[in-house]
């Protein structure tokens, strides 16, 4: 398991702008906000630095100065102040509050409109875990950076700066000792930033890859359980598990190093501070709430300084998952409309593959100088060896990929010359494993084609059979199917999947492998419906099931990329060639007669 992992690409450890600025493009189109609880959170900045001056009033020209009526004053403007202040807390975490949730709604819907345009050849390669963690937990992050990581650099920042001004007005030489600090936490703060933005870098890579593993093992547990696999899946997790805790360890104890470092500067500080405004009292340029002020204001400063290392921290937690989001947004489909792309309209006509060469990955051919013709509302039936290239055929056909040379022609044109959207949406598809969505039957069904009504929804169901065992639900048509078709069976997902292809009825049918999961009375009932649906369409079948394969107009062997053989099921059988071995090895564990027998009492019933 753990040598078959997705390697993400590597982001370089430089911290520069180009990421910010993109985040910062997210916040533009709700600047307005942004600008709202700046300002919201600079009045509490202000205000912040303003309790601390007007609380040295109260005790110099108040308490000391034993002035009653100035006290009471001071004590007014001071309650006053905090109403404005706790109305102005409000205003932000509000404001900061629904702008997270409109950035993480806006990241996703981008993330997941992506999605859909890229190429099946994307998710091929790249895994569930990876993409999930990028929608989740990294969006999350950047949101959280725009709203509440920009709140604390705000209120950091500006509790500095005032912090700084009173200080200048109480006494001019202690705030330019005060000031000698600062550009010795600039250097602290450069020395942890690269080792920082590494460490979490690497944690976000790791945190990606156990996702991965959750994904996996949930979604085939009943092939853990089967094959118990379970302690050594344990034994690998852990080891992953491990691997990432030891990560997030070093990282975490970076950042929580920086605090302490910050906090012994600060301290040193204050020690001298304290001892050098003794002086003043003494000279008589300090008065006592001067003393109590400027040692607030210090203490003050602590705590700012500390939640900007705090939030740089985390900034580049944030940051690295940036990286990632786009990095997914910048992906970009391998298929892609053409210039001038026009809609097919109908795909009602002749297919032809000419001198097609296909390889998922180089000099690893699929297809080599492969040719067919196939007329319209033929049925033609691919089989032979496992990756010899058959479903590479119905994807090629599909548009799911794009032949390396050679062409597609549908209807005489280069199907490269139609959309996307026009090509695909005329092509119906019943795969191996049927997929159902985590919603009633009747909008499974409905997925083929939106706008279909009850009554088209319920024709189609009929026509493969489905309708009587649908019925017999407790809730008919508006029956859960659980998540993935998981309250079904596989021959009533199959169903269900086959009527959903009916519904959206297409020019170009492909079933591939879509009965060798269900039982031989089911097979039976879909292959009754398929007669009635195939008639005037073309299609593709690929499967091993003589009931499917002998109905067929015609049958293609498929080898190493290549056709080896193809005829009709009597004109193969005749042949004597690879068919033959087939039908004889294979095909005759399911002998024709019993299929014939089942056929006609499906029929019959």
């Amino acid at each position: 398991m753990t040598d078959i992992y997705f390697e993400e690409e590597e982001f370089t450890t430089e911290f520069n702008g180009q990421t910010l600025r993109r985040i910062a493009a997210q916040a533009r189109p709700y600047w307005k906000w942004v600008v709202g609880f700046i300002l919201l959170i600079a009045v509490v900045s202000v205000q912040d630095s303003l309790f601390t001056y007007i609380s040295k009033l109260i005790i110099d020209e108040g308490i000391v100065a034993r002035n009653r009526e100035r006290l009471v004053e001071l004590i007014t403007i001071y309650a006053a102040l905090t109403l404005v202040q706790a109305a102005a807390v409000f205003g932000f975490i509000y404001l900061a509050g629904i702008l997270g949730e409109r950035l993480q709604y806006d990241l996703r819907k981008k993330l997941f409109d992506h999605l859909q345009e890229l190429s099946l050849s994307y998710f091929s390669k790249t895994p569930v875990g990876w993409i999930m963690s990028r929608v989740t937990s990294d969006t999350s992050r950047i949101s959280e950076l725009v709203t509440w990581g920009l709140i604390d650099i705000t209120w950091s920042v500006l509790n500095l700066v005032t912090a700084v001004i009173f200080m200048l007005i109480i006494n001019w030489r202690l705030a330019l000792l005060v000031a000698l600090i600062l550009p010795v936490l600039v250097v602290i703060a450069g020395e942890f930033k690269k080792r920082i933005l590494v460490q979490y870098r690497r944690v976000r890579k790791l945190n990606s890859r156990l996702t991965g593993v959750y994904n996996e093992n949930i979604t085939g547990v009943r092939v853990v359980k089967a094959l118990t696999r379970e302690e050594k899946n344990l034994e690998e997790f852990d080891q992953m598990a491990t691997e990432l805790y030891y990560a997030s360890y070093r990282a975490a104890w970076l950042s929580a190093l920086f605090l302490p470092t910050v906090q012994i500067v600060g301290t040193a500080t204050l020690g001298v501070i304290v001892w050098y405004s003794g002086a003043q009292v003494q000279a008589g340029g300090l008065t006592i709430g001067g003393i109590q002020a400027f040692v607030s204001y210090l203490t003050f400063m602590l705590f700012p300084i500390q939640e900007l290392a705090r939030v740089y921290a985390e900034m580049q937690n944030s940051v690295a998952s940036a990286e990632r989001v786009f990095s997914l947004l910048d992906a970009r489909p391998e298929i892609v409309d053409r210039p001038n792309a026009v809609d097919p309209g109908s795909l009602k006509g002749d297919i032809q593959f000419e001198n097609v060469d296909f390889c998922y990955e180089p000099d690893k051919p699929v297809l080599q100088n492969f040719n067919l013709t196939v007329r319209q509302g033929e049925t033609i039936a691919l089989v032979g060896p496992t990756g010899g290239g058959k479903s590479t055929i119905v994807n090629l056909l599909c548009r799911f990929y794009e032949p390396q040379s050679g062409v597609i022609r549908i209807c005489g044109q280069d199907y490269t010359g139609f959309t996307l959207q026009g090509l695909q949406s005329r092509i119906g598809m019943v795969l191996q494993t049927p997929h159902l969505f985590s919603a009633t039957i009747r909008e499974n069904i409905r997925y083929g084609r939106l706008d279909a009504t009850d009554e088209e929804v319920e024709a189609a169901a009929r026509l493969v059979h489905a309708h009587e065992f649908i019925m017999q639900m407790e809730q008919g048509y508006d029956e859960p199917v659980g998540e993935g078709g998981a309250l079904l069976s596989t021959g009533q997902k199959q169903l269900i999947s086959l009527a959903r292809a009916v519904l959206a009825d297409p020019d170009i049918f492909i079933m591939d492998e879509a009965t060798s999961s269900v039982d031989t009375l089911t097979e039976a009932l879909i292959q009754q419906g398929m007669e009635t649906l195939l008639q005037g369409r073309t299609s593709f079948v690929i499967a091993h099931r003589l009931s499917t394969v002998r109905r067929a107009d015609r049958i293609l062997v498929i080898e190493d990329g290549r056709i080896t053989e193809m005829g009709t099921h009597e004109e193969l059988l005749r042949a004597g060639g690879h068919y033959h071995s087939l039908y004889t090895g294979q095909f005759r564990r399911e002998p024709e007669p019993v299929l014939d027998t089942l056929f006609n009492q499906a029929a019959a019933g």
